[in-house]
């Protein structure tokens, strides 16, 4: 999953030319969009032109809300957490950061609500969720607007700048920690009616915020001001600017085993963030399978969600996991090297797998 959440409200004019953004020229469009976006929560239009300029047309403005939300996190985490230094805070502070990263992000809001990657009982999805919610980017609905627009987006031939973090780094810190893409005509997503019709979703998604304070409440009343700066502003300010961070680099600097031939851009593996992101740095893999529970296909790449949903599978209150060669073909897929083990890869029979060699 990369960056904040993007504004899709249709745009009728920039409020002053400064504010919009130079685009580089468009490369050659083919005849026809790969057929796996089909299924796509974003839908195509009828000319792959049109599908292209409707993730491309749009300028990057300040949200004023975001902004605030990330730098009062930011500040409560960098005054308020040094005047309150303990060890006892700071324990907290890695616990509950590292909870809600694999509970919550990982497993919850990535491998299961946005690409449904493994079954669980309904009370342990929406307590997955409900820690994603805890890391502070966004409510359940709108990150899933915002990871499909955005990878849709990666998978045409060309795409907006916010879109595909193609500026600098001090650019693309600003742009996605406090501003918003406003496209002009932003393409239709439709999310399917157990997500957008579920109404502890449609209550997270109102309350997101708020749902950090019974915390803050508890924390304050455990260990003072000093576990509310380390346990919430500091866990928020963690999680929104790792992400941010990771992203940046997950799709710029990296090894890769796997192109996705014709697309804007490419995932990249950032090999030592595996643990800190529990798994969601193998982003090259994660491009080319994006609806395989594990994210760390090959040997030596840690995936500590996949460890935990193996375990969960273990205790019967996972199953369904889907590896590489359980998802449909896709002809733009290409393997750069050896292709990823599978559910034999104990044997020694060939692994086979849904790309070209």
């Amino acid at each position: 999953m990369n960056a904040l959440p993007v504004n899709a409200r249709p745009v009728v004019a920039p409020a002053n030319r400064a504010s919009a953004q130079a685009m580089p020229a468009t490369p050659a469009l083919p005849d026809a969009l790969p057929a796996s976006l089909g299924a796509h929560r974003v839908r195509s239009r009828a000319r792959p032109a049109d599908s292209v300029r409707s993730v491309s047309d749009g300028l990057v403005a300040w949200e004023p809300v975001r902004s605030l939300w990330f730098t009062a996190m930011a500040a409560g985490a960098v005054v308020g957490g040094a005047l309150t230094f303990s060890w006892g805070a700071f324990a907290l502070f890695v616990v509950s950061t590292a909870a809600v990263l694999l509970l919550g992000h990982s497993l919850g809001m990535h491998r299961k609500l946005i690409h449904d990657s493994f079954e669980c009982p309904k009370w342990l999805e929406y307590l997955l969720v409900y820690c994603g919610v805890q890391v502070g980017l966004a409510g359940p609905l709108a990150l899933v607007r915002t990871h499909d627009l955005r990878d849709y987006a990666q998978r045409l031939p060309h795409c907006h700048d916010y879109l595909a973090h193609r500026r600098g780094f001090l650019r693309d810190a600003w742009w996605q920690l406090h501003c918003e893409l406003r496209l002009r005509a932003p393409p239709k997503i439709e999310i399917e009616s157990r997500i957008a019709d579920d109404r502890v979703y449609r209550f997270l998604q109102r309350t997101w915020m708020w749902q950090h304070l019974p915390w803050a409440l508890g924390f304050y009343a455990l260990g003072g001001w000093g576990w509310v700066f380390w346990g919430v502003c500091a866990r928020v300010t963690a999680g929104v600017f790792g992400h941010w961070l990771v992203g940046y680099f997950a799709h710029n600097h990296g090894g890769m085993h796997h192109e996705v031939r014709g697309a804007a851009v490419q995932g990249r593996n950032v090999r030592f963030a595996s643990l800190l992101t529990m798994g969601e740095c193998w982003h090259n893999n994660h491009h080319a399978f994006p609806g395989s529970a594990r994210l760390g296909l090959y040997p030596g790449e840690w995936d500590p969600g996949w460890w935990l949903l193996r375990a969960l599978e273990r205790v019967g209150l996972v199953r369904g996991l889907r590896l590489p060669e359980d998802l449909p073909p896709r002809e733009e897929l290409q393997c750069l090297d050896a292709a990823p083990p599978t559910r034999a890869e104990h044997t020694r029979a060939p692994a086979q797998t849904w790309v070209s060699q």
